[in-house]
């Protein structure tokens, strides 16, 4: 990696800000030569991290796990001996950082499929905000065991979530193993209550699953929550330190509608309203323009975007989100997938791989966005992005034991001329062996440890019929920017 393909660090505007409950990063923690470890994963490639956040890989290593915290990154032949609770043999595997997804809708899987080939507009006014208004707790429940499903599989630690009916959500990471970042969504339309609702949901779940769960406030988007609520939000995220995750200017229709409307792009609006002013995690921004750049760099706040490209290309949106532009002000971008229904899996692997691509496209520079760069976003980026520096993202002493197990003798992956290239571009989720959170093993051998998917599915298939109904004619909202 040359010194150009470094991402740069984020500026001091946009400081780091490790959440403050459970599970602060310290130190190792050293034990005596009798004291075995939790888990040691032995005979692997280790993806790294240097003092400059370049990516590196060490051969043939080890990684040692105490009280779900990494203890030491050593050599498999120092950790041959090291007594263990349990081992795991990773010869021909890499070891990676956990993925993140940034933003998504955990219990839209039960959507997938439902509405394809559709304008936004018409796909959220005609089929999902009609369906969303049957959604019941189970549904949601289930749709989340279904989800988490998914992502473990697919090698995501954590991800970033912003739906309905967020405590059967919450139920569902603390009993699979993940990591969540969680909000209660609302609109302004719920009145007061919904502002309320997401509140009491943030400061209820905040710390929960033994420190697994973060959370936020989350207002819908600037198109469905008017100033007065965002501003109101902005207040609340002061007075609970809690920060904010959101949609804005997923597209540039939604910019020329605010500004033509309103005088403002809706990152104009997020500054106005105080929200730039919170930690803030904005989905998508796809619309956000050249008018909007210096707005971000003076946000008060540590500022992220999260960018789910697959969704971008399937409704045709003529741009993408500009990662090059956001680097520049030191604004971290991480990677997502958005919901099932609109991306129609859950994989974060394909949106490491699309948002290679298409910023090489977007920018016309085949030197942009290059694989250790989108390991970059898709490791430490994607951690600060969802409020977890130092806590996540890496594979280093004192951070929590999150990482993933990745099998590269398949014909796919071989032979490995260049080992970033052969992960971002030719490697697939399901080349994922072993999936760790907080030291717990909850797949290993693509065994699903934690979830019983077949029960799930066929509940799930029991309750569609309902859920899919539209003959009422109702929906939750209207998609009118």
């Amino acid at each position: 990696m040359t010194p150009s393909d470094a991402p740069r660090a984020a500026g001091p505007a946009h400081p780091a800000h490790p959440p403050g409950p459970a599970h602060p990063p310290g130190p190792a923690h050293p034990a005596g030569p009798a004291e075995p470890a939790d888990l040691v994963v032995t005979g692997c490639t280790v993806l790294l991290h240097d003092g400059r956040e370049r990516i590196t890989f060490q051969e043939d290593a080890a990684v040692v796990v105490r009280d779900g915290i990494i203890d030491s990154v050593t050599s498999a032949a120092e950790a041959d001996g090291l007594p263990a609770r349990e081992r795991i043999d990773a010869r021909g595997q890499v070891a990676l950082p956990g993925l993140i997804n940034c933003h998504t809708h955990a219990p839209m899987v039960a959507l997938r499929g439902l509405a394809e080939d559709l304008p936004t507009e018409e796909w959220f006014n005609d089929v999902v905000w009609p369906v969303e208004s049957n959604l019941t707790e189970r549904d949601v429940a289930l749709g989340a065991r279904l989800a988490c499903a998914e992502m473990i599989r697919g090698g995501v630690t954590c991800f970033a979530d912003h739906y309905f009916a967020m405590d059967a959500v919450a139920a569902v990471v603390a009993e699979c193993g993940l990591r969540a970042h969680l909000g209660q969504a609302y609109f302004s339309s719920q009145g007061a209550r919904g502002r309320e609702a997401s509140l009491e949901f943030a400061l209820r779940h905040r710390g929960a699953a033994g420190g697994r769960i973060t959370t936020a406030l989350a207002p819908h988007a600037p198109y469905t929550v008017d100033d007065a609520d965002l501003t109101a939000t902005a207040d609340l995220a002061h007075a609970h330190g809690l920060p904010v995750h959101l949609h804005a200017a997923e597209n540039r229709a939604q910019t020329d509608a605010s500004l033509a409307r309103h005088g403002a792009t809706p990152i104009e609006i997020l500054e106005r309203t105080g929200i730039l002013g919170t930690d803030v995690l904005i989905a998508h921004g796809t619309g956000i323009v050249e008018r909007d750049l210096p707005v971000l760099a003076r946000a008060g706040g540590r500022t992220a975007v999260a960018t789910a490209p697959r969704g971008y290309l399937k409704f045709a949106w003529p741009t993408t989100t500009p990662v090059r532009a956001l680097r520049d002000l030191g604004i971290p971008v991480g990677l997502a997938t958005d919901g099932a229904a609109s991306n129609n899996s859950l994989d974060v692997w394909e949106s490491m791989a699309l948002t290679s691509l298409i910023q090489k496209s977007t920018e016309g520079d085949p030197r942009w966005l290059t694989a250790r760069q989108a390991l970059h976003h898709a490791t430490l980026q994607s951690a600060r992005a969802v409020g977890l520096a130092g806590l996540a993202g890496s594979i280093a002493p004192g951070r929590r034991a999150d990482l993933v197990l990745v099998d590269l003798t398949g014909p796919h992956t071989q032979p490995v001329h260049d080992l970033a290239a052969t992960l971002v571009h030719s490697a697939r989720a399901s080349d994922v062996r072993t999936t760790i959170v907080d030291g717990r093993i909850l797949m290993r051998d693509r065994e699903l440890l934690t979830l019983d998917v077949p029960a799930v599915v066929r509940e799930l298939g029991e309750r569609l019929p309902a859920l899919v109904d539209r003959g009422h004619g109702r929906r939750i909202q209207r998609y009118d920017t």
